[in-house]
């Protein structure tokens, strides 16, 4: 399928803030974990404003803080003004539908977490739900007379908040609990015995929620779904009437089954009907034209397989039958939204390296790409363009503002950051590519080090993604970001290895039952291109790192690929496959990438297993992991940290107790890169 692509200035942020030599100074983790970080914009029905979320960090408190922002689009120079709504907290902003008012959550009241109503023209705050315990999602309606919210309830109790206590000498002395079923954790928490569920609440003419009706009554599963999940999986039908919401029916096999289905409910809570039921695969993201006759959702096609490709599919409401959008665009869709004409699906897709809004034609399926170099984290549509959040490898997000109908270039709104980063040398980057695994092209990423001399040599950190199937491409990551690197004086190296994501639905399936063959043969010929490239990298003085998936490759390469390395860095990566196989928690993962159970015949468990190789191990390495990461659990990083020590090779472990699979407290992130860098400065230090 041709894709037409008209590039966007996206550079421009970056030239904002170059700066001259004589006043640069480098980037530091600090910088990264005290950034205001842009998020959510919602563009006013009416298109005059947007709100978004603005995320400020108290580095001493270690403690973040969500601010709502106000921007008028049809004013000229128009700048952001925070609401006083805000004040105690407020996230997740959603228009009514008037555009007179910002529905947004906050725990301002005890601690509670419940929906409040900003009148945007008086400023007069009305607290919407007076509910027992926390919102944890929530949407209005397209007539504005019903809130649905999610919460978490224990679903055998007939009341929202379910009380057994019992009298103090029949309350039991021991804590144990007792499970009959999988999923007794999950991410970084433990079986509760409660589940997100969807509940209806009618708003007065007082702007005040009434009593709620359970719309998921007898429904084993979350929705949202945990822990992720938001309210992009549920929705309104355009006639306020129903609900249609994604979920997966939990029961014994919830941990290795992605069979999420559309349901649509009357908001009386009665006679649910499952709309996807034939796809035994994944359905999720419903969303309604704009006369109502057509939904539009996004489906896999493979049951069991979470990075297969996101095809949009289109419904007919009145007769069910539904067809592709787009059946031969290669690529994943993820947030999409109809254009107010409802003659356009607006999505956003990985591509390359990047990020894309994308323009797809609902009734021919022609794709039309809207920006280009950056990564699209969000975006809301205007009634003839988009404002969209961006960010780059050296930019952090700001939210920019494109006409499409007109021959204006985009231009940020924000310039959030603009004073704590315009001292800051950033790192040059350009895309590259190689001949990989079958020949077949594959990508990487070069960034250059602050305050780069092209006469020098510099060391090199070479970086590998997670996921497997993900990407380290052109985006201001706030854990695994390459400027705090090249501003320590390393060049970075990052390969989209065979499995990544934005390349192509074949590409990403190429590394499922062979995460150490294909994989690490990219990275070799991506590492062997790098060096003939870039003469300025200085090959003997180069660290590997990874986490994850890359953590998993980090072992690996110790045992089969050693030799270039001065050091190596493992965050969070498998030890040992056969045990991960049993230990992890959703074992749709485990069991999809290595071809079955670990009592299967013919799996991959062994064959690319790292403890069969630890006998090769001899290159230092620091192991890093967290105490609640139940998808790769904890003995996996002590594990490796054994076997090192045992053979004697130098290392060390950093334990964070209360981190999950990633580092998220500021001073917990700020104490991460401190060791990294220090481990990398200790084995690539110039020899005297």
């Amino acid at each position: 399928m041709k894709i037409a692509f008209r590039l966007l200035a996206g550079a421009a942020l970056a030239a904002v803030m170059t700066v001259g030599a004589a006043e640069a100074r480098p980037f530091t983790a600090k910088d990264m974990v005290t950034l205001e970080r842009v998020s959510d914009p919602r563009v006013s029905p009416d298109g005059r404003w947007v709100v978004y979320s603005l995320r400020t960090m108290d580095y001493d408190a270690n403690k973040a803080a969500m601010s709502l922002w106000l921007v008028d689009l049809k004013a000229r120079d128009a700048r952001p003004t925070r609401l006083a709504a805000s004040d105690g907290g407020a996230v997740s902003p959603r228009w009514s539908p008037d555009s007179k008012a910002v529905y947004f959550a906050s725990g301002r009241t005890g601690g509670v977490d419940q929906v409040f109503r900003l009148d945007v023209a008086g400023g007069a705050v009305t607290q919407v739900t007076s509910l027992p315990i926390d919102v944890g999602s929530f949407a209005v309606s397209p007539d504005g007379k019903t809130l649905v919210v999610s919460l978490s309830v224990d679903t055998n109790c007939p009341e929202i908040l379910c009380k057994k206590k019992l009298p103090e000498d029949l309350t039991p002395k021991s804590n144990g609990h007792v499970y009959d079923r999988l999923f007794v954790r999950h991410w970084d928490t433990w079986a509760d015995g409660k589940n997100s569920q969807l509940f209806a609440l009618p708003l007065g003419a007082d702007g005040k929620a009434g009593e709620p009706t359970h719309l998921m009554r007898g429904v084993d599963g979350d929705a949202p779904s945990k822990p992720f999940g938001d309210d992009s999986e549920y929705s309104f039908t355009p006639d306020s009437r129903a609900v249609v919401y994604s979920v997966r029916i939990a029961g014994k096999s919830e941990p290795w089954s992605t069979n999420f289905d559309l349901w649509q409910v009357p908001l009386s809570g009665e006679g649910a009907v499952n709309l996807t039921e034939a796809n035994k695969a994944w359905d999720t993201g419903a969303v309604f034209s704009p006369d109502g006759k057509t939904m539009a959702y996004r489906a896999m096609a493979r049951p069991g397989f979470e990075a297969d490709r996101w095809q949009i599919k289109l419904r007919d409401v009145a007769t069910g039958a539904t067809r592709d959008l787009a059946a031969g665009w290669d690529r994943s869709a993820d947030t999409i939204a109809w254009s107010p004409d409802g003659k356009t699906l607006y999505v956003t897709a990985q591509d390359v390296g990047q990020v894309r809004l994308f323009a797809i034609d609902a009734r021919s399926g022609k794709v039309t790409a809207k920006t280009g170099a950056g990564h699209v984290s969000a975006f809301s549509l205007t009634p003839t363009g988009a404002v969209y959040a961006q960010d780059t490898l050296d930019a952090p997000a700001q939210l920019w503002v494109q006409d499409f109908k007109g021959k204006a270039m985009p231009h940020p709104i924000t310039d959030v950051n603009a004073a704590q980063l315009k001292d800051v040398d950033w790192g040059g980057y350009e895309q590259f590519e190689f001949a990989g695994w079958n020949n077949e092209t594959v990508h990487g990423y070069l960034v250059k080090p602050a305050n780069f001399d092209p006469s020098k040599k510099y060391p090199v950190a070479f970086l590998i993604h997670g996921g497997p199937q993900g990407s380290f491409g052109n985006l201001f990551h706030y854990r695994w970001n390459a400027q705090t690197y090249a501003s320590r004086g390393y060049a970075v190296v990052m390969i989209d290895f065979h499995g990544s994501t934005g390349y192509g639905q074949g590409f990403t399936d190429a590394i499922s039952q062979h995460w150490g063959d294909r994989p690490l043969e990219d990275l070799q010929k991506g590492w062997d291109h790098a060096l003939k490239s870039y003469s300025f990298l200085d090959g003997d003085r180069a660290c590997a790192l990874g986490g994850s998936y890359g953590g998993f490759m980090i072992n690996w390469i110790a045992g089969n690929w050693a030799k270039p390395w001065k050091c190596l860095v493992n965050h969070d990566g498998i030890f040992d496959a056969r045990f991960m196989g049993y230990s992890t928690e959703e074992l749709w993962f485990s069991e999809w990438e290595n071809g079955g159970t670990p009592y299967d015949p013919n799996t991959t468990y062994d064959k690319f297993n790292p403890a069969n190789h630890v006998k090769d191990w001899n290159t230092p390495m620091l192991v890093v992991h967290g105490g609640k990461d139940y998808r790769v659990p904890l003995e996996e990083g002590i594990s490796t940290f054994t076997a090192l020590q045992r053979r004697g090779v130098p290392s060390k472990f950093l334990y964070f107790p209360e981190e999950n699979h990633w580092v998220l407290k500021a001073q917990n992130s700020v104490q991460w890169h401190d060791e990294v860098l220090g481990w990398l400065d200790q084995w690539t230090a110039e020899k005297k």
